[in-house]
């Protein structure tokens, strides 16, 4: 089905997702197919996503318009294509989650914030591309369900992330360091004037009892924390 463009009717594609986002929200939480239209007026209001429910129920008439929900007898449902783009931007917001609070040690609060704005610009490649850094994830850092990309899909089994702590490499193989995220921002100019910068290749030759890298003649022993903090792609 092709869609009308939501600024069409006066109302953004970021709201589009928001109201979608908001009924899929309710359906994971009920487990119920369809909602009240009066709880989503309710939830959106409260969320402060528009003034008051009337403005909310125009937009739900709206996006009835645009064929992305039904309504009928009070209630709400997702049509397919709605379906597709609710499930699309709850993977991109929780995908980004993910990023910021495991990858960029980001606190709760400025994760969800900044969460909120990523979803609603990134790509399906970009998306899928994040996906594929985190290795798949199947659950956000508050537990839920990740909805499956293509990405995803062509996986026979769990495949490791692409990037990775150096804590989770295995022992005896060779990775190139891709960045590093310190707690401590004096331990990036120690690990530079030693040598370990991004972009340098590694071998791991031990784990215990500490983590013993080598680069080229160099070898270097890190404890778990620093080692935690040093990202790398594995190459052989």
């Amino acid at each position: 089905m092709t869609h009308k463009k939501p600024v069409d009717l006066g109302i953004t594609e970021e709201i589009v997702d928001e109201f979608l986002e908001a009924l899929w929200l309710i359906e994971e939480k009920t487990g119920v197919a369809c909602c009240d239209r009066a709880r989503i007026s309710s939830l959106v209001v409260g969320e402060d996503l528009v003034e008051n429910e009337e403005k909310a129920d125009s937009i739900l008439d709206q996006l009835v318009k645009f064929g992305y929900i039904t309504l009928a007898g009070g209630k709400v449902d997702f049509t397919p294509g709605g379906r597709e783009r609710g499930k699309n931007i709850i993977r991109r917001k929780r995908l980004a989650e993910k990023l910021l609070a495991e990858v960029l040690s980001v606190g709760p609060s400025e994760t969800r914030t900044s969460a909120c704005r990523i979803e609603h610009v990134l790509s399906p490649e970009v998306t899928d591309s994040v996906c594929s850094f985190l290795g798949h994830p199947p659950t956000c850092p508050h537990g839920k369900p990740i909805p499956h990309g293509d990405c995803c899909k062509k996986l026979a089994h769990h495949m490791r992330p692409l990037v990775m702590p150096l804590t989770d490499l295995d022992p005896g193989k060779t990775a190139r360091i891709v960045f590093i995220a310190p707690r401590d921002h004096g331990r990036m100019d120690r690990l530079s004037t030693l040598g370990i910068v991004p972009g340098t290749e590694i071998l791991l030759h031990q784990k215990r009892p500490a983590f013993v890298i080598r680069s080229g003649e160099t070898e270097l022993a890190l404890d778990i924390e620093i080692a935690s903090e040093i990202y790398v792609k594995q190459i052989s």
